[in-house]
């Protein structure tokens, strides 16, 4: 009656945010009922598969689950091909009034738009779509859910409706907090409507110029109610239900993997999600499906309550184009590593929008056109390039890069050069791990000359030494580092590093086969040999030892040379002079055992095991003085560029 008299007086107006509050209620409601009827669609058609439970989906809209859930699981495929259910007729007739529950809220702020949506809703019927028989055909299930573009349906007006009701809301609210349309709310209602602001306005910057993010809040009954619209898409919509303590969260999406990340953002929290991948519409794949997700959280306090929403407002920005931004990802690295590196993005509030407004694609394909022409073939991932870990951290590299310069505005060329020379350091780091590799070959280059310097030593001390036993250590180091190098090369091959670091595996590897030989002539040489020969083959074994370990520090303070650490690179070119001049002493050294052989009266068998050994260990810092040069080599080019 008061309603009435209102009217008669010209005040309809007074009664638009009620009004507005029953339209959305009545959006709810047809959502959960077309669900319903898609899911029935599916467990005719399969019945083999568990029936679709809609149960926390109803609660939350205020319908009675165990009707709409005898419909799913007593639908079944009659003899003539048609869908038959129990309820069918009432729930084609409650999914109407629904539609014209919709209607006539906005019809009621908005006549010529209600009178459109009211001749779109008579086209509908008249053709046959809403008529409540007993049974109806699965085609007609599918033109009463579609969302197509081409061709009108209910799915389309409802959604239609819902934008108008949407701005309606904005039009007619009492006041605006913290950015939020709001109208009705109670005093106890404001600080739970900041909280869930406090989080969205935390974030919203990142999404840039995008629209989107626009709040409504409402008290409807004992609930308030909170409805965000997120992007632009049609079916994208957040509508967050408050009672007291509990929070019920109604979230539709049109991709399934993006419902899953959001989900995924809240597992700090103790929510129960249900209804994920549920909603699939049968027969009209996935471009014309959305999916609706349902979030309970209940708890003892307002804090933990108000955390919750804050979490809920800070995370939407994030689903803005985060299916655009991870195809493009995709393109670069793997499908999970993709969805990883957004969910980090999130997590530590650098966000997407930023990389794809400066351009996204064209900011990586530039940087590796420019910093590594070479390296990085066309069309080739980034994951094959530099190995996951590293393609993973450039790219989350190159999405703080953007954020941060979008935010303090520098030019798209800054943060382009930016990224480039991030990707520079990525290959860089690309080229450790084989060189990681080659320090092993070098440590087990110093086990084989460090076995040999402890048999030279026991023989120079008169104590029993196995030369067997030396010579079978040493042919298994010498086959493991094979193994070792064939590892290193294929890691070159893969990472395409540069040439040098295959040239330094092959030193490495010539090495260790001449300390090898050096094992096994030692293993031969007469037990007796002693004076000063074997004086001086043991202090030419510990130069050869004095290169090794000479070569391995130059290789690691090599490996930091990248980083633009100077101390680095000096300590890496000192220790290739070191090098050298061991290879110089081993010289020498060779020189005066062949020297000493000569002039002295020694047996064959002493002579020739003498100067083989030594020629052995020789030619060893031979291999490692070339080491040397290819280092110098590679250390000057990473402080050229």
């Amino acid at each position: 009656m008061k309603s009435q008299i209102i009217k008669e007086l010209g005040q309809a107006g007074i009664l638009l945010p009620q009004l507005v509050a029953d339209g959305l209620a009545a959006n709810d409601r047809i959502k959960v009922r077309l669900s319903a009827l898609q899911a029935a669609s599916q467990h005719a058609q399969a019945p083999e598969q568990a029936p679709t439970d809609l149960s926390p989906e109803s609660r939350a809209a205020g319908i009675a689950s165990a009707d709409l859930a005898a419909l799913i699981s007593g639908a079944h495929r009659t003899t003539n091909g048609r869908l038959a259910a129990p309820g069918l007729p009432k729930l084609i007739k409650d999914i109407e009034e629904d539609a014209r529950a919709m209607i006539r809220a906005v019809a009621g702020g908005r006549p010529a738009e209600g009178d459109a949506a009211e001749k779109r809703l008579a086209a509908i019927r008249s053709a046959g779509l809403l008529e409540a028989g007993n049974d109806v055909e699965f085609a007609r299930v599918a033109r009463l859910t579609s969302a197509q573009e081409t061709a009108d349906s209910l799915h389309r007006l409802v959604m239609d409706l819902h934008k108008a009701l949407n701005r309606m809301a904005a039009d007619c609210a009492e006041e605006v907090l913290d950015g939020a349309h709001v109208y009705g709310l109670t005093d106890a209602d404001r600080p739970t409507v900041a909280a869930f602001m406090r989080g969205l306005n935390a974030t919203r910057a990142l999404k840039f110029d995008h629209p989107g993010l626009d709040t409504m809040a409402t008290r409807s009954g004992d609930r308030l109610l909170i409805q965000n619209d997120i992007g632009t898409t049609d079916a994208h919509v957040m509508v967050i239900a408050v009672k007291d303590n509990a929070v019920t969260v109604t979230y539709t999406d049109v991709h399934l993997v993006r419902a899953k990340f959001f989900i995924q953002l809240f597992d700090s929290f103790a929510a129960h999600w249900s209804g994920l991948d549920r909603h699939s519409a049968a027969g009209l794949g996935e471009e014309n499906a959305f999916f609706l997700v349902t979030g309970q959280f209940e708890v003892d306090g307002a804090t933990a309550r108000d955390d919750f929403l804050a979490a809920l407002g800070a995370a939407l920005v994030f689903l803005i184009d985060w299916n655009k931004a991870r195809k493009l990802l995709r393109s670069w690295v793997a499908k999970d590593d993709a969805t990883r590196i957004l969910d980090w993005a999130a997590r530590h509030r650098v966000g997407h929008r930023a990389f794809l407004q400066l351009g996204g694609n064209e900011l990586l394909g530039s940087a590796v056109r420019n910093a590594a022409p070479n390296r990085i073939g066309f069309g080739e991932r980034l994951d094959q390039a530099l190995g996951r870990n590293a393609a993973v951290d450039f790219l989350k590299g190159a999405l703080r890069a953007s954020t941060e310069g979008l935010m303090a505005g520098r030019s798209v060329r800054l943060v382009r050069d930016q990224i480039e020379a991030d990707l520079v350091r990525h290959l860089d780091r690309a080229d450790s791990g084989p060189l990681a590799i080659v320090m092993r070959q070098l440590g087990l280059a110093h086990d084989v000359a460090a076995a040999l310097a402890r048999h030279l030593a026991a023989l120079q001390a008169g104590r029993p030494s196995e030369g067997k036993l030396l010579a079978a250590r040493a042919g298994r180091i010498e086959q493991k580092a094979d193994r070792i190098a064939i590892e290193a090369r294929q890691e070159v091959t893969r990472l395409n590093a540069k040439p040098v670091i295959e040239a330094l595996v092959d030193r490495a590897e010539e090495a260790i086969d001449e300390l090898e030989q050096a094992a096994f002539i030692a293993s031969l040489a007469p037990d007796h040999i002693g004076g000063k020969p074997l004086d001086a083959l043991c202090e030419l074994c510990a130069v050869a030892i004095a290169a090794i370990e000479a070569a391995a520090s130059g290789l690691a303070a090599a490996a930091e040379v990248p980083e633009g650490r100077q101390a680095d690179a000096e300590d890496a070119l000192a220790a290739v002079v070191r090098l050298m001049d061991t290879e110089h002493a081993a010289d020498t050294g060779e020189r005066a055992i062949t020297a000493l052989v000569f002039a002295g009266g020694f047996d064959v068998a002493t002579s020739l095991s003498v100067l083989e050994l030594a020629r052995a260990i020789e030619r060893a810092t031979d291999r490692l003085a070339g080491f040397g040069h290819l280092l110098h080599q590679h250390i000057m080019t990473d402080l050229s560029a």
